[in-house]
């Protein structure tokens, strides 16, 4: 008897023909033909299955129109296999129009996609999400979340906050996999920064940060360990969590330099990471180029070095500051005088860190900006005492004018998606610039400031010139010639043998580039004849005389 269920909608194909018998003719033994009445065929499924004609055992067979899949199909077998196999045959489209949305084309067209719910991805996204966004483990359990996501979909799959933290430890996991693939399979060296400080609570940290081109020249910044650094913070303590960092990440024979500021502390570690490399070959030209001074943090010494002698006119703007943002009733005042000076007030007053001069030079600016305002403050309130008289106001608009190039010199340094060492170059030649014009014109004030600044940046200057003059030489933009015009600026009598020197570590740099890439080659083709040996001294000469030209 035919099996009374239906066939879900999903699995019929409205333009296929459905397959229905009313008469069958069967002939008989006097050999006359007798027509038989047959009950009609009204499942479903027949409009997916073809019959078989000459059965070999008697026995009636169907075929599946899409797979050719054979089953039994008499009247007391019934339906039911058929319809099993139509849930499960890999050759028929079993999609839903239900699940499939209306989606406009970029050509105003509009096209049909599927649009499955999978509870997998659903739990990738809230996992991205609650790193990303810095969310508690918990928010997975607020009663908020939970009804915007039933809303949303009923049967989703809500999950506890342990789960959510398994979840962010798996996919903490997966990026440290993914980033220790990319850097096993980079072939150009690395270079890493690290930072360390305390906090609040007085705990260390310790941040380390590789920065590689990979095979397709990308550049890559990927911080590879964030972690807590116990007491004490000296040079020792340093080199040995470093090297640990080092072989953990496998990257102790690819390193090109490390970045580190001005602490006494880093000196010490860096040279224990250098002896230790050294005795690997570890680094190029015996680690020559290893350490760099973090070029922010020198301007920032530099800057500093040169507003010690304008502090007192600083301090008025940074008190006046100060008191205006004391109370909501001074900070109403302030806006009212803002109103009546025809300012704009979103612009807003900012307040300074003085351990970074770049956000005293913004202090600066925005003072300069309601003035005015500050003026008319000082005529209705009696209490305020901190405003500046016009010619401070003209020696703090001088500052600002002047300390500008250098701020604009640390917002281009600080970049971090793009490269900065060959930047260097032409933001110290504008930073030079600018001191040399104050201290040959500016006021009083300024050339003391100037001869202050001039002094710490000859202090930096001479230590890591070179490996950054090289780095500009290779941008194309700007080559040798730009770093023979700066020199002549810079060092006014003896240029030529500053620039020697340029060149001759240039190709130390190069020769130790050509030599490691001419080791492999060496390793694979040690059977060659001695006599090739010329051939490949003139074959390096040749190359030199090439990339001279280059970068000429």
């Amino acid at each position: 008897m035919e099996d009374s269920n239906t066939l879900p909608e999903l699995f019929i194909d409205e333009n296929e023909e459905v397959h229905i018998e009313d008469n069958v003719v069967e002939p008989s033994n006097d050999g006359s033909v007798v027509i038989k009445k047959r009950r009609r065929m009204t499942s479903q499924v027949w409009g997916h299955f073809e019959m078989l004609s000459n059965p070999t055992d008697g026995k009636q067979r169907c075929k599946c129109k899409k797979c050719g899949a054979q089953y039994l199909c008499e009247s007391k077998n019934g339906t039911g296999n058929l319809r099993r196999h139509l849930q499960n045959c890999k050759k028929r489209n079993l999609r839903d129009i239900g699940q499939l949305i209306l989606q406009s084309t970029s050509n105003s067209s509009i096209a049909m996609t599927d649009h499955r719910f999978d509870s997998s991805k659903f739990r990738d996204l809230f996992t991205a999400c609650i790193i990303m966004h810095d969310l508690p483990f918990q928010c997975v359990e607020w009663l908020g979340v939970r009804a915007l996501l039933s809303y949303l979909r009923k049967d989703v799959q809500l999950y506890s906050r342990n789960t959510a933290r398994n979840d962010c430890k798996k996919l903490f996991v997966k990026e440290i996999s993914n980033i220790r693939s990319q850097l096993s399979k980079c072939s150009s060296r690395v270079c890493v920064t690290s930072d360390l400080w305390t906090s609040i609570n007085t705990d260390g940290f310790i941040c380390l940060t590789v920065h590689f081109i990979d095979n397709d020249w990308h550049l890559h910044k990927k911080i590879i360990s964030f972690s807590f650094m116990p007491p004490p913070h000296d040079g020792i303590s340093l080199y040995e969590k470093l090297q640990c960092l080092f072989i953990e990440w496998r990257i102790e024979s690819k390193l090109f330099s490390i970045t580190l500021d001005n602490a006494s502390a880093n000196n010490v570690c860096v040279d224990y990471l250098r002896n230790q490399m050294n005795l690997r070959s570890a680094l190029l030209c015996e680690g020559e180029f290893f350490h760099l001074r973090c070029t922010a943090h020198i301007i920032n010494l530099i800057v500093q070095e040169g507003m010690k002698e304008i502090d007192g006119s600083i301090s008025k703007i940074r008190e006046s500051i100060k008191y205006v943002k004391g109370s909501q009733a001074r900070k109403q005042k302030f806006l009212d005088c803002v109103r009546q000076s025809c300012l704009e007030s979103k612009r807003g007053l900012r307040q300074d860190a003085p351990t970074r001069w770049n956000s005293t030079f913004i202090m600066l600016d925005s003072a300069l900006y309601y003035r005015r305002a500050f003026q008319h403050l000082q005529l209705g309130d009696s209490n305020y005492k901190f405003c500046p008289s016009n010619s401070e106001w003209e020696i703090v608009d001088n500052i600002s004018n002047f300390l500008r190039p250098f701020y604009n010199i640390t917002c281009v340094i600080s970049g971090t998606k793009y490269p900065t060492a060959n930047l260097y170059f032409p933001c110290i030649s504008t930073a030079y610039a600018a001191l040399k014009h104050e201290l040959l014109e500016g006021h009083d004030y300024l050339k003391e400031m100037a001869l202050r600044m001039i002094a710490k940046f000859e202090k930096y200057w001479s230590e890591f010139s070179v490996i950054l003059a090289i780095a500009v030489i290779l941008d194309p933009r700007y080559k040798f010639t730009f770093v023979e015009w700066c020199y002549r600026r810079l060092y006014v009598g003896d240029y030529v043998l500053e620039l020697k020197k340029v060149k001759d570590k240039l190709f130390s740099l190069f020769s130790n580039y050509t030599n490691t890439s001419g080791n492999v080659a060496s390793a694979s083709n040690s059977q060659e004849r001695p006599q090739n040996e010329s051939s490949n001294c003139s074959s390096s000469t040749v190359i030199q005389s090439q990339f001279l030209q280059v970068i000429s």
